[in-house]
């Protein structure tokens, strides 16, 4: 899956918050069982993918909503029906509550980590110039949900010049349909499609052939 890749990546991480991943918030969001089992596994299958990231020595970039409960996102509440000069009860991630906390993984110590308000962890934030700092050349994107922030935050990755990678066994959706029609979309347009146990295995190819290299240098 890294053919072609040339200089270092980086795991995008996006929106793995209680709001989105803790079936305690979710009641209103009607998943099935096979939703609610394909959303475990995939955060489970999320902070396994953080591991083989930091084993092979890839920055992991945490983008997380940071909803602002002085200024409601007001075409967002109009959107599911409500008044767009009003903050809705159900906003997700509201600065300051439990919502917006990390779930089921965990940003370490030094990790970056990038503060939205909208669906694309490159609007209106300074990811775009964090990577470049960093000199990375392509991403990889995970995280939350398939067909709403992980597809803009990709999108905007490929737009913006990194070539995307997405780990399909490590986002999901509120329904398998929805998820699956997400990836279809995103395939064609905007991502090569792997795993996690295919990137493990490319990434540890990679480092080994690298080790290789340096002890022959």
């Amino acid at each position: 899956m890294l053919a072609g890749l040339d200089g270092s990546g980086a795991l995008l991480v996006v929106d793995v918050q209680r709001s989105f991943g803790d079936p305690a918030y979710l009641a209103g969001y009607g998943l099935d069982d096979a939703a609610s089992d394909a959303l475990v596994t995939a955060i489970d299958t999320i902070a396994a993918l953080v591991e083989v990231a930091r084993n092979a020595e890839l920055p992991v970039v945490w983008i997380e909503l940071a909803s602002d409960p002085q200024q409601p996102w007001g075409s967002s509440n109009w959107l599911h029906g409500g008044d767009p000069t009003v903050m809705s009860a159900d906003e997700p991630c509201i600065v300051g509550t439990p919502g917006a906390d990390w779930y089921g993984v965990t940003p370490l110590p030094g990790d970056t980590r990038v503060a939205k308000k909208h669906y694309s962890g490159f609007h209106q934030t300074d990811l775009d110039a964090r990577l470049r700092e960093e000199g990375i050349d392509w991403v990889i994107v995970a995280g939350l949900t398939t067909e709403c922030c992980v597809a803009a935050t990709a999108t905007d990755a490929m737009q913006n010049g990194f070539p995307v990678l997405i780990a399909t066994d490590a986002t999901a959706a509120y329904d398998v349909r929805i998820h699956t029609n997400a990836l279809e979309q995103l395939a064609l347009s905007v991502a090569r499609l792997t795993t996690t146990s295919e990137l493990a295995e490319a990434l540890q190819s990679t480092r080994t052939e690298s080790e290789r290299e340096s002890t022959h240098a």
